[in-house]
């Protein structure tokens, strides 16, 4: 699948349905979400940052952030979309360059570094050099970090960054941890696609689709399940022994 068909994903042109992520975090989980029958693995940066030793906030090297989604993208046949925090202080050609060389299509570029918003201009002038320098062959989905950041009124906030960031050339808008009313209001005020954010625990995609999300991922929640999981089990594999 090209980029161009991946980007058609988000426009609700299969069956009405949005484009529902989960996030992958290494070769194997992607290989688990493509037989399971999703048409596209998104990755998950901190999810990603955790398995190969580090914490989310662009602290992993992006060496070994853009080697880890090259086996992602080599390990599935479905297109591979990368979850790439801020793009690593790294020039935005540089990162465009690097980034559809791993064999990816997409990528996810949020607009806070160090807990802080970035100006809006300064992120929708980088967007925009990511797609001159990408062309088509990306889709950019671009993060807006309101929700998570404190701004006094983060739906206005929201809007005005959504509106720059699509002038800019990203292709899908993602208020993330936006609360079901008022990502309503952020897909009113924006347009075009926007990507609603879903935990195991709900948000529901359902829900999430109703308030008007076309794209839908799960960041590290389905990696925080798996790891829940597992810690749950490793006690109770030693449980006889220490019964006996």
């Amino acid at each position: 699948m090209t980029a161009a068909e991946f980007r058609a994903l988000h426009h609700l042109q299969h069956g009405g349905t949005p484009l529902i992520l989960p996030n992958a975090w290494d070769p194997v989980s992607a290989r688990l979400v493509a037989d399971a029958g999703y048409p596209a693995v998104a990755t998950s940066s901190g999810a990603v940052a955790r398995v190969l030793g580090y914490d989310d906030g662009q602290l992993t090297p992006p060496a070994e952030m853009f080697t880890a989604v090259t086996r992602i993208a080599r390990a599935v046949d479905v297109p591979v979309t990368a979850d790439m925090e801020a793009g690593y202080g790294l020039p935005a050609k540089e990162f465009a360059e690097r980034l559809l060389e791993t064999g990816a299509v997409g990528c996810n570029l949020e607009d806070s570094v160090g807990g802080a918003l970035v100006d809006v201009a300064r992120q929708a002038d980088y967007l925009a050099e990511v797609r001159a320098a990408a062309g088509a062959e990306l889709v950019i989905n671009a993060r807006v970090d309101t929700f998570i950041r404190p701004v006094e009124d983060p739906v206005a906030e929201a809007v005005r960054r959504g509106r720059e960031y699509r002038r800019a050339g990203a292709d899908c808008v993602y208020p993330i941890l936006a609360p079901l009313a008022q990502l309503a209001e952020v897909v009113e005020g924006v347009g075009g696609p926007i990507n609603g954010h879903a935990k195991t625990a709900g948000p529901t995609p359902a829900e999430l689709a109703a308030a008007g999300a076309t794209r839908i991922s799960y960041g590290t929640d389905v990696h925080q399940y798996v790891m829940d999981r597992l810690q749950e089990l490793l006690p109770r594999l030693t449980m006889e022994l220490r019964s006996a």
